[in-house]
């Protein structure tokens, strides 16, 4: 979803291709072509392909600069980066451990204690996202625009307030 919103925002011309994740699709050998990890999002600008949420917004953002999309200044640079960094590497996470408790488990005991453990871990990291975005002044994430970074957060306030965490996110994070 960010990598589409990043997209649009740029106003780029592009197809987007639904892969059914639920269905397998991302493990076909089609798929697997594209990417070989067999995860979404890839993007696939002529003969060059990158995968991954934090590349692929960042090319979006640099392939299309009249947009505004990644912050110029320094600090608002080094802002998207740590948000892309930290929603990749932290948040999404521990959400997969909720959602995908039998990538970390291979017992029924086990994959509910990854889940209990992620819905704990899950929290506290939506609170300190909600806790950075509280000394936010400008109302964004990065820089002193709009960027990239941007609908990354929305994903996972979509996540959060969605059925599988079902936060209270306008309640309990009002700042996000």
């Amino acid at each position: 979803l960010a990598s589409h919103i990043a997209l649009e925002e740029a106003e780029a011309d592009f197809e987007a291709v639904r892969i059914d994740t639920a269905k397998g699709e991302q493990k076909t050998a089609d798929y697997l072509k594209i990417n070989p990890k067999g995860r979404v999002p890839a993007l696939v600008d002529g003969n060059f392909i990158v995968t991954e949420n934090p590349a692929i917004l960042r090319y979006v953002a640099v392939t299309h600069p009249d947009k505004e999309l990644w912050p110029a200044e320094p600090w608002g640079e080094a802002r998207c980066a740590e948000w892309l960094a930290f929603l990749s590497s932290g948040v999404h996470p521990s959400y997969a451990h909720i959602r995908r408790a039998e990538r970390y488990a291979t017992t029924e005991e086990g994959r509910r204690d990854v889940v209990e453990t992620g819905r704990r871990a899950t929290r506290e990291i939506y609170q300190m996202v909600e806790e950075k975005l509280s000394a936010i002044r400008n109302g964004w994430a990065a820089g002193d625009g709009y960027s990239v970074a941007d609908p990354y957060l929305l994903v996972f306030w979509t996540w959060g307030a969605g059925s599988v965490l079902g936060y209270d996110m306008e309640g309990d994070f009002p700042n996000w």
